[in-house]
């Protein structure tokens, strides 16, 4: 059985609940398996603490909440020091070095992933949470990209798609 919880984190306005919605419905709708995703954020919404909670299984999902996740995608040092402790001894930690220092993070395998760059070079900062949700595709291979990119057709406007596919694709070259 295929078991695997993620969670993501950031500051609000960051997109970090948009992307575990994404993931989620991706997984349902066009990859076949079974999903839960939660969400919180603090009281002010944009600039606290931000968290998505998606766990992924190709069996029906009996215990709804992240215990430890298998995989954590973080977006900023504050939420780097508030839920590194939920993720499990050994596994992934997909960071953006320029927003958090994972220097002295032992037990995990680090993969950095210069989101904020990569969409500030696209000229679009709004879609670094697309990059992380590219690369987090590419490195746990639950789907393909192809179901990532089919699913945002169903969340993002004609307008942005293809800048938010150009994204998730770049995010994954970075894996």
């Amino acid at each position: 059985m295929m078991r695997t919880e993620i969670r993501l984190a950031g500051t609000g306005g960051m997109g970090v609940v948009l992307a575990g919605v994404i993931l989620g419905h991706a997984a349902v709708t066009h990859g076949g398996l079974e999903a839960i995703q939660s969400q919180s954020y603090g009281s002010e919404a944009r600039g606290t603490a931000a968290k998505s909670e998606v766990i992924i299984s190709d069996k029906p999902i009996h215990y709804p909440e992240v215990r430890q996740s298998d995989y954590f995608i973080v977006m900023s040092q504050k939420a780097l020091e508030m839920y590194l402790g939920g993720a499990k001894k050994g596994s992934v930690v997909i960071a953006d070095p320029d927003l958090v220092n994972t220097d002295g993070i032992d037990g995990y395998e680090v993969v950095k992933v210069p989101a904020m760059k990569t969409a500030d070079e696209m000229g679009m900062r709004l879609v670094s949470n697309m990059v992380m949700l590219g690369a987090f595709v590419k490195k746990s291979g639950l789907f393909p990209m192809e179901v990532l990119e089919k699913t945002l057709a169903e969340f993002v406007s004609a307008k942005f798609l293809q800048a938010d596919i150009d994204a998730v694709r770049a995010g994954a070259n970075l894996v």
